[in-house]
């Protein structure tokens, strides 16, 4: 992305150094932490590139601040998951940007998809200072947002997930958390922020109260930092589904962020937009007339993570084999860039930048980002297990 300093971080570049790297990764954390590949190398975002991103992301943020937002996307909550007590507003928003080519050659960022929920917020912290001692990342590119630093970005999101109550009151909330792929940010979570990894099935419900055990004492749960999927929910045994039902109860916690802006701000909410990096997108039972180029377009279903589900070379036929076009979105295909220089062939890559919304802000702020490579079809990295310079990520913006 930015020539120079690509061309000398390739240079400089040892695999000795990587290992290194690796190992202080692998071995911070209980083993097995960190269930994912970590790409050998970070991306560079210049200032110009930067300011495209943010301003799709503020556009996005104006239709959200919009009144008729939350009436528009109450239609995106499922009536089965439909929990009580939602709030005005998501704490926390990610929004998936691919580094793209234009028609013009161009490089431009292109939404790719956005979620009302958390993702890796802690470990990115711990990811970019482990990077910073193996790597020579200049001074003046930071992964931070907003002016932000490492002590300012810690405090806001550790004022966001607590609110006003002690750590022993505040769960992170997973499904079998210690078996996530993403388990490493709910360790790095505990540790930055003192509240613990708990599993949907060690939840003790009395009355309208929620306990959990906190090291042989039974606790009251009064916030949740909720890491749960419903979609991976309704994956689970009957008897964990089961368990699942006592967050569908008007129950004496709080949310951050609540269940139903996972909905709300998600694929649901791509054919709102207008802006020239946000590619067409409409519901597939709003489609009035089928393209007849539809190579060029993504068959995604609303209601799925991680890429599950999604039709990357659509036809005819995966049309009109979907049972329920409400619950599915035909986006225009973006072409992503092969703009990282590796060692073999170029990766592609993506750019999830976090948004953080205090209570009582106007509006949400961003704060930091994650990024993927890839030299596959699909971005995430259990789609490129078997290449090198892919995997996760973080990006540094020119300051």
């Amino acid at each position: 992305m930015v020539p120079s300093l690509r061309k000398q971080f390739n240079e400089d570049f040892t695999k000795e150094q990587y290992e290194k790297y690796l190992h202080k990764l692998h071995n911070t954390y209980p083993k097995g932490a960190l269930a994912f590949r970590v790409a050998e190398t970070p991306i560079f975002i210049s200032k110009e590139f930067t300011n495209k991103i943010l301003d799709a992301c503020e556009s996005i943020v104006d239709l959200i601040l919009e009144p008729d937002f939350l009436e528009k996307s109450a239609k995106a909550i499922p009536a089965n998951v439909n929990v009580p007590n939602d709030k005005t507003y998501s704490d926390f928003i990610a929004f998936d940007f691919g580094i793209c080519e234009n028609e013009k050659g161009e490089l431009e960022p292109q939404l790719i998809e956005m979620q009302g929920f958390p993702t890796l917020f802690a470990y990115q912290i711990f990811h970019d200072t482990v990077t910073r001692e193996y790597f020579d990342i200049p001074d003046n590119y930071s992964v931070f947002l907003s002016g932000l630093n490492k002590e300012s970005y810690t405090k806001l999101l550790t004022e966001i997930i607590l609110g006003k109550h002690q750590p022993e009151n505040v769960i992170l909330l997973e499904i079998f958390p210690h078996e996530q792929k993403t388990r490493i940010d709910f360790y790095c979570t505990e540790e930055l922020i003192g509240i613990k990894p708990v599993c949907l099935t060690e939840l003790i419900k009395e009355g309208k109260d929620l306990y959990y055990i906190n090291n042989g004492i039974k606790t009251q749960v009064k916030r949740i930092y909720n890491r749960i999927i419903f979609d991976d929910l309704q994956q689970q045994s009957a008897e964990v589904q089961e368990k699942g039902k006592i967050l569908l109860e008007d129950l004496n916690v709080e949310w951050t962020p609540h269940p139903n802006w996972f909905y709300r701000i998600s694929k649901y909410t791509l054919p709102f937009l207008d802006h020239p990096f946000v590619p067409k997108t409409q519901f597939l039972n709003e489609v009035k007339e089928i393209p007849t180029d539809l190579e060029n377009y993504v068959l995604k279903p609303l209601f799925s993570f991680s890429g599950q589900g999604v039709v990357i070379d659509v036809t005819i036929d995966d049309v009109n084999s979907v049972k329920d076009p409400e619950n599915w979105i035909l986006q225009r295909k973006v072409k992503y860039a092969d703009v990282i220089v590796t060692p073999d062939i170029p990766a592609k890559a993506e750019i999830r930048i976090f948004y953080f919304w205090k209570e009582g802000a106007a509006r949400p702020i961003p704060t930091n980002n994650l990024s993927r490579l890839s030299k596959g079809k699909m971005i995430g990295v259990r789609y490129n297990f078997d290449k090198e310079w892919v995997g996760g990520s973080l990006a540094y913006f020119e300051r």
